[in-house]
Order: structure tokens, then sequence, then C-alpha cells
């Protein structure tokens, strides 16, 4: 066997230091990554905080957003009008239309009038053409005259309720009841009014011929 020199011994040993060194820088850094590195369950605890503080942020901005929707919402219905005004309207409107179909009390009082005033100045020598004509036509047309009054207001009353929504708040629909209701009217005040003016005119129910 051979005697290692001095150089040789000297060699071995530095390189020995060298592997240890390098030993022990690794182990170090193995330490530093261990240490470095979160633990599983503080990072959940983190995970879990962030989404709790987003959740209640979201609920925090939905319950503004729901508020700020509740407002808007009150304060469109306070500057619109609530339609009950044309809804009373249009119901004005139908029972006039009937009146003048059915007839009213001033109606009868004027014709029952007429009939008193054609009795008062037909003399008993006239004819019965004049005197059916004073005592029945005139009241009659009176009649007539009255219930295409009504019809003429009933008419009225339905269109401007139609076409009040045209100057009213823009976005706002007409209920559909009151547009019913109007249509209704109108339609009554139509029927009565041509029926008035017919009878008026004695092209409807006109005096019997006495000859």
């Amino acid at each position: 066997m051979g005697t290692k020199t001095a150089d040789e011994t000297g060699a071995e040993t530095g390189t020995e230091a060298t592997t240890d060194e390098e030993k022990v820088s690794v182990t170090k850094t193995a330490d530093d990554a261990t240490e470095s590195k979160p633990e599983p369950e503080a990072e959940a605890a983190g995970t879990e905080a962030r989404d709790g503080t987003d959740t209640d942020v979201d609920a925090e901005n939905a319950e503004e957003l729901e508020d700020d929707a509740v407002l808007a919402e009150a304060e469109a219905e306070a500057e619109s009008p609530s339609g009950v005004g044309q809804g009373a309207a249009a119901l004005v409107s139908v029972v006039l239309g009937l009146v003048s179909l059915t007839g009213g009390w001033i109606g009868t009082v004027a014709a029952a009038r007429e009939t008193l005033i054609g009795q008062l100045r037909t003399s008993s020598s006239a004819s019965v053409a004049t005197q059916v004509k004073e005592v029945y036509g005139d009241a009659w047309q009176t009649t007539a005259l009255w219930a295409g009054a009504f019809a003429l207001a009933a008419l009225i009353t339905g269109v401007v309720v139609l076409a009040r929504p045209a100057f009213g708040a823009p976005g706002k629909p007409q209920a559909p009841w009151i547009k019913s209701v109007a249509w209704a009217g109108v339609a009554l005040a139509v029927i009565g009014l041509l029926l008035a003016v017919l009878k008026y005119s004695d092209a409807l129910l006109g005096l019997p011929s006495t000859s």
C-alpha cells in the first residue's frame, strides 16, 4: 500500500469540508422554504375571511340598489297621475250615455211643460193636425233635444278621457279598464245622439197622419 502525501490528504480534507458546507446550505434552504410556506389552515382562514368580506360588500350593494329602486318607484308614482279622475270621468260618460237612451227626469219635465204650453196656445177650433203638433209633436221634439244634449255630453266626456294620456305624463299608460269604460260611454253616446237626431227630425217615430 502506498503512503498518502500531505497534499493528497489536504485535498481530501478540503473536499470533505466543501461537501459538508453544501449539505448545510441545502438543509438551511429547505428549512427556510418550509418556514416560508404558509400553513394550509391559515391560508384557508384567510380565503374565508376574504370571501366573507366580499359577501358582505355584495349584500350592502344589493340593499342600496333595492332601496334606490323603491325610492325611484315611489317618486314616479307620486309624480304621475293616479287615474282616479280619468276613471270617474269614464263612468260619467257611460251614465250620460244611458240617460240619453232611457231619458231623465229633466227631459220628462221639459216634455210635460211643452205639452201644457201647446194646450194653452191651441184653441179648440184649431185643426186636428195643429192640435197634434202643438200638444204632442213639440213635446216629443223637446224630449229628443234633451236626449241629444245628454248624448253629446257623454261623447265629449268619453273622447276627453281617451285623449287624456296624450297630454299626460310620458310613459304612463292608461289603465285598461278606464279605456274600456270610456269606449263604452262613447258608443252609448253615439247611439243616443243618432236616435235623438232621427226623432227630432221626425225621421223616427214621426207624428201620425191626420188626414
